[in-house]
């Protein structure tokens, strides 16, 4: 995720860099989904808002943090960023260990 979400995308726009963000994203969800994976999907959303909150301020030339200006409703309702955390409901615990197909 460091490298995907990196100074060098700052010419893409912020949408198509959340689709970037959300291929990957999809893509390791969907490999690594057997097991207690919720801690570990928790880890990597938190990492991924901080990483693309990073790169928001880096290409508006913000001087904050960001968390103001680009708060979760807007990463994950306006720009549809991928919630890896909310993936987990889907996830068949009582039955058999099954990947979710999204």
């Amino acid at each position: 995720m460091h490298e995907t979400i990196d100074r060098r995308w700052l010419w893409l726009t912020d949408e198509a860099m959340v689709q970037r963000i959300n291929r990957q994203l999809a893509g390791w969800a969907n490999y690594f989904c057997l097991g207690p994976v919720s801690k570990s999907y928790e880890a990597i959303d938190a990492y991924t808002v901080t990483r693309l909150r990073k790169w928001l301020c880096w290409k508006h030339k913000v001087r904050t943090s960001g968390r103001s200006r680009f708060t979760h409703a807007y990463l994950y309702e306006q720009l549809r960023l991928v919630h890896l955390r909310r993936r987990t409901r889907d996830l068949p615990w009582n039955r058999l260990m099954s990947c979710p197909r999204a």
